[in-house]
């Protein structure tokens, strides 16, 4: 089986190639490992999952599955690190542009994750995706607990 996963960074990478990113099957295939049956992927991206424009070898896949958004790194020597955020841990997403590129803040109830290094003509593309699931989600998230509270 191809790993869709790299197949839609590849593409991402291909369309915005100023974007810093490295060991893209790899990478990918740590999110590949961790989707559930029932995960679809909906959107997958490659940025440096850090705080600093210089630190150039923290590239991560960053996927929006019908479920969540993964993030999956795999470590140089051994090992690897995934996060997972859940619609429901879902806070708020900033952008910054800079002259060639930009940087997103996802923040959650746990945790500021920032992603740096992206070609900043993505930004918008990437934001949209983002915004656009997780409105979706905590709408579908706030309509089952109004659901269970007027039982």
């Amino acid at each position: 089986m191809d790993n869709e996963v790299y197949l839609k960074v590849k593409e991402f990478k291909r369309r915005y190639p100023m974007t810093v990113a490295w060991r893209l099957k790899k990478n990918s295939r740590v999110v590949q490992e961790h989707l559930n049956p029932d995960e679809k992927v909906l959107y997958a991206f490659a940025a440096q999952k850090n705080n600093n424009v210089f630190d150039l070898i923290s590239t991560g896949v960053v996927v929006i599955t019908n479920k969540r958004i993964v993030i999956g790194r795999k470590r140089v020597i051994f090992g690897y690190f995934f996060d997972s955020i859940t619609p429901d841990l879902f806070n708020d997403l900033k952008l910054f542009a800079g002259p060639i590129w930009g940087k997103i803040q996802i923040d959650t109830l746990k945790e500021l994750i920032t992603l740096t290094n992206l070609d900043k003509r993505a930004l918008p593309e990437v934001e949209t995706h983002i915004s656009t699931y997780m409105m979706d989600e905590k709408q579908k998230y706030a309509r089952v607990v109004n659901q269970k509270n007027t039982k």
